[in-house]
């Protein structure tokens, strides 16, 4: 007996691992008859809020005309989502279009399956040109040359934002004078374009680096917003007895409208406030919680300033009109709300991102989409608009029917969340959630705690847990109950554990997950 169970559980390990090699070998493909290549540019922030952009009116006085551009011109995604809030695990489901718990990429150590396969191979394989430029950000390394790229340019871990280190298709380069990362992105891509074979498809992945902290702007933009006024969130405070006397350069919107339920929001939320990040201990006292928001509003002025010069850049070589450009952040980031920074849970500013697109050949002027979109969804759109059917492996699903304004009777219902618990990052524990178009409900995995249940349409801010309410039981349990049904229905039944090397802060395991 003692045999059998040894087997089984030996079966049980291995099964997610020989799933993702087995799914993710053939490389082979099929096409969409009748659809003609396009040229996309996908361009990827980091730790963008979804809604810290000009045209949402979140913050009064911020300006970010190309990004407004690209949603007035095009398509604006109000129901985006990532699966995993996080950097590595995030970016790993946008190239492969799986859950973190298919491609094993669930914190920002783990290094990316070599049996994975990201979507440019398969543009790269159907002829299209295609390049990387920026951050890659899946496990050690120092920034070479990964597949599915003619050209490359990228850096070791999440890099620096003045004089990088960078490794040019396979040759390190090293700059100097001040030279900014978001900028020498950009020069590298255009000069890409330019020089680009002008009788083939072409596909770009600009992937920046901004604006992760810690937020340097670019020269220009240094006290470009030194006179803002700050919003602090409805629940920022509520967590705390009284408001600090740190807290005096914002503005913080009128609590009393909203119904509180402070008895139950969970210990892991309330201690996490004075941490690492929390609001009352950022980054363990090395910042200031007004002057963090501004620096990272005067940092992603460097990203709309990019997206700018892309699009100039296809209007005067008349392209404009049938390049896709899709604008998108790789997780979301709190400001203050919960009394949290960063992202990593499940609430709305963590796991919500933005998305936009711009091709006036497909999209309408002006669109806006509130259907529930994936960064796991990206892969298949891409494929689909390059004329190509989504691979088996891929669990996200396309909307390009979306884009083009075709109703999509099949598009999900929920979304589902996951994140696993760091071993660098204590403080916030695993985290299960599912999002429906009105309610959220979140288990935190591991601990003894409460657990969420929000309704959105009602609790924007989900400060009112509705998990011990009699009449929300049987709700309740569905939604948990979902979860369940997704992570078993999708492999999730486990947690990819990697050991790590605490002095490289690295993996230890190397192998073929």
């Amino acid at each position: 007996m003692k045999y059998l169970k040894l087997i089984f559980a030996v079966i049980i390990f291995l099964a997610p691992a020989c799933f993702v090699f087995a799914m993710a070998q053939n490389l082979s493909y099929q096409t969409i008859p009748g659809t003609k290549p396009k040229n996309i540019i996908f361009i990827l922030s980091d730790d963008h809020r979804y809604d810290f952009m000009g045209f949402t009116g979140k913050v009064p006085g911020l300006k970010t005309p190309n990004l407004d551009r690209i949603a007035n011109e095009g398509a604006h995604f109000q129901n985006a989502f990532v699966s995993t809030a996080l950097c590595s695990p995030s970016r790993a489901s946008i190239l492969t279009g799986q859950y973190a718990h298919t491609h094993t990429v669930v914190d920002n150590q783990a290094q990316a399956p070599k049996s994975l396969i990201f979507f440019p191979q398969y543009l790269q394989k159907a002829g299209y040109q295609t390049s990387f430029f920026g951050k890659w950000h899946m496990g050690g390394g120092g920034g070479e040359p990964r597949p599915g790229f003619d050209r490359w340019v990228s850096f070791a871990g999440q890099g620096v934002y003045y004089n990088p280190r960078m490794n040019i298709d396979g040759k390190v380069v090293e700059y100097h004078d001040n030279a900014y990362i978001t900028d020498i992105l950009t020069d590298l891509t255009l000069d890409w374009l330019k020089k680009r074979k002008k009788d083939k498809p072409f596909f770009v992945y600009l992937s920046h680096k901004a604006v992760h902290s810690d937020f340097k702007p670019a020269k220009k933009d240094i006290g470009l917003y030194k006179n803002i006024q700050i919003q602090y969130p409805v629940s920022m405070f509520s967590t705390a007895t009284a408001r600090s006397k740190k807290f005096t350069r914002g503005q913080q919107a009128d609590s009393t409208a909203y119904a509180f339920n402070y008895k139950d929001i969970p210990q892991w939320v309330r201690a996490q406030r004075y941490s690492w990040h929390g609001v009352d201990f950022m980054y363990h006292g090395q910042t200031d919680f007004d002057q963090f928001y501004i620096d990272y509003l005067e940092t992603l002025m460097g990203i709309d300033n990019s997206v700018g010069r892309v699009l100039n850049y296809l209007k005067e070589n008349g392209l404009d009109k049938e390049t896709l450009v899709i604008y998108m952040g790789d997780n979301g980031f709190s400001f203050g709300e919960h009394g949290l920074i960063d992202k990593r849970h499940a609430y709305e500013e963590s796991m919500r991102v933005p998305l936009i697109a711009r091709s006036p050949s497909l999209i309408r002027a002006g669109t806006k989409i509130k259907e529930m979109v994936l960064n796991v969804d990206i892969a298949p759109t891409i494929l689909e608009l390059a004329g190509i059917k989504k691979p088996k492996q891929m669990q996200g699903s396309s909307f390009a029917p979306l884009l083009k304004g075709q109703p999509n009777a099949s598009r999900r219902k929920e979304v589902y969340y996951e994140y696993y618990w760091e071993n660098a990052f204590p403080q916030t524990p695993t985290q299960y959630a599912v999002r429906t178009d009105q309610y959220k409900f979140i288990r935190s995995q591991g601990i003894w705690d409460i657990d969420q249940l929000y309704d959105i349409q009602k609790d924007p801010y989900e400060v009112n847990n509705l998990i011990r309410k009699p009449e929300m039981q049987t709700l309740a349990k569905d939604l948990n109950m979902r979860l369940w049904d997704w992570l078993g229905k999708t492999q999730g039944l486990y947690i990819p554990l990697k050991p790590i090397d605490e002095k490289k802060k690295d993996h230890l395991y190397k192998g073929t997950w």
